[in-house]
């Protein structure tokens, strides 16, 4: 089957590739759309592959890779990680392969020891990005003074990608997350994978309002618009335009992009890096 070339049009603008396991990074866009509103972005969701997070290393380097090589491939002029296990375990490995400037993400552990008032601090992200050198190294640099509880969230990411923000079972997962960092004295919680972003309002309404939560999506917009030297002069909101992709099923990803009030067509990204431009409807959610 053949599939037609996605490359941009002679005197097209580049666009700003910006991928993460699925749909977690969604929350991401939002913010870089909302700072870039001139820009072209084009959103991969690697959704055939999620989550990332209690996947080896070699895993998520290797699938981090194959879509960096698509999006370069796409002539983007930068990159986003919007996952925190990708940018973790991938992100220095992809700048040394792509020379194009690329953005990643770490939980927001710095700007939470400004928060708190209590000096304890909850991160919640995935096993892979506890586990791993960079929120080791956040803590030792920024964490004097804080007591901070890392908690580890399995199964949370997949409820994000199911569109259960407010079901029974992720209620449950969120409660036996959230709660034991609460009951510690906890008064910030970070959000540390881009996926819980979307559960904002569960959490926020398990906490309570005295308990501030962090999350990174203003900060990482406000980075990408340093890195761009030739980026456009902020226009009205929504001049702009976006691209969406999935590895898993375009359905899958039309529906959550309805579901979440931005609704777009979607193309598939398979395995040997051709794809469809087909778009597909969105499918209700049960």
């Amino acid at each position: 089957m053949a599939f037609p070339s996605t490359r941009p049009q002679l005197g097209a603008p580049r666009p700003i590739g910006v991928f993460d396991s699925g749909v977690g990074g969604l929350s991401v866009l939002r913010a870089l759309r909302a700072r870039l509103p001139s820009e072209r972005f084009l959103y991969v969701a690697d959704s055939g592959h999620a989550p990332y997070g209690d996947r080896t290393t070699a895993f998520v380097r290797g699938r981090a890779e194959a879509v960096a090589a698509f999006l370069a491939r796409q002539q983007a002029k930068a990159m986003v990680i919007a996952c925190n296990t990708a940018s973790v375990q991938a992100a220095a490995d992809l700048r040394r392969t792509h020379a194009l400037p690329i953005v990643a993400m770490e939980p927001a552990i710095k700007p939470a020891m400004h928060a708190t008032r209590t000096r304890v601090v909850l991160v919640l992200a995935t096993t892979a990005t506890i586990r791993s050198p960079s929120v080791a190294r956040l803590c030792r640099e920024h964490g004097a003074g804080v007591r901070i509880l890392l908690q580890p969230c399995p199964g949370l990411a997949d409820q994000v990608e199911r569109g259960a923000f407010c079901s029974p079972a992720t209620r449950r997962l969120l409660h036996d997350y959230v709660s034991p960092g609460l009951a510690q004295g906890a008064d910030t919680v970070v959000l540390g994978c881009t996926h819980y972003a979307f559960l904002r309002q569960e959490i926020a309404a398990l906490a309570g309002p005295s308990v501030t939560l962090v999350e990174p999506s203003a900060a990482i917009a406000r980075q990408l618009a340093a890195v761009l030297a030739d980026a456009p002069p902020v226009s009205a909101p929504g001049a702009g335009t976006a691209a969406f992709y999935t590895t898993g099923a375009r359905a899958d990803l039309a529906a959550f992009l309805g579901a979440i009030g931005e609704p777009a067509p979607v193309c598939t990204l398979p395995e040997e890096g051709a794809f469809s431009d087909r778009p597909t409807a969105a499918r209700p959610r049960a």
